[in-house]
């Protein structure tokens, strides 16, 4: 299998799926912030392997913790990922924190104050003529 064949992306697309499904409803762990989405899931055209990329909203505590929870329950994740998703293999699963769901409300934040500065200069000059 190619790795960007029709094949393989109907596969990432339901690991990511599936992935977000067992974290969100089926994991207990307290460590695991609630606000943890799956933004990719990558697995090898060997289905051997599968990165999976995690965003989570909240501090550098609550990432590390969950990213410690991840890994915790990481053979419960892939014996339900092989329940629910009937593959040859099932893919053993590294979590990457991914910061661009971050990093875009931050740059979005920063755009937002540079247009409400300009505006309140433009409304000061309006007021001084």
């Amino acid at each position: 299998m190619r790795k960007n064949s029709v094949k393989n992306t109907r596969i990432n697309a339901e690991v990511q799926r599936e992935l977000s499904r067992i974290i969100s409803r089926e994991i207990k762990d307290p460590r695991i912030n609630p606000m943890t989405s799956v933004v990719e899931a990558v697995v090898t055209p060997d289905l051997k392997y599968c990165k999976a990329y995690i965003s989570v909203l909240g501090d550098q505590d609550s990432v590390n913790s969950t990213l410690e929870g991840l890994n915790s329950a990481m053979g419960f994740i892939r014996r339900e990922l092989a329940h629910s998703i009937n593959l040859r293999n099932t893919p053993e699963i590294t979590f990457i924190m991914d910061q661009s769901i971050e990093y875009g409300v931050t740059m979005s934040k920063k755009i937002d104050d540079v247009v409400k500065d300009i505006e309140d200069d433009e409304d000061d000059t309006e007021n001084e003529e």
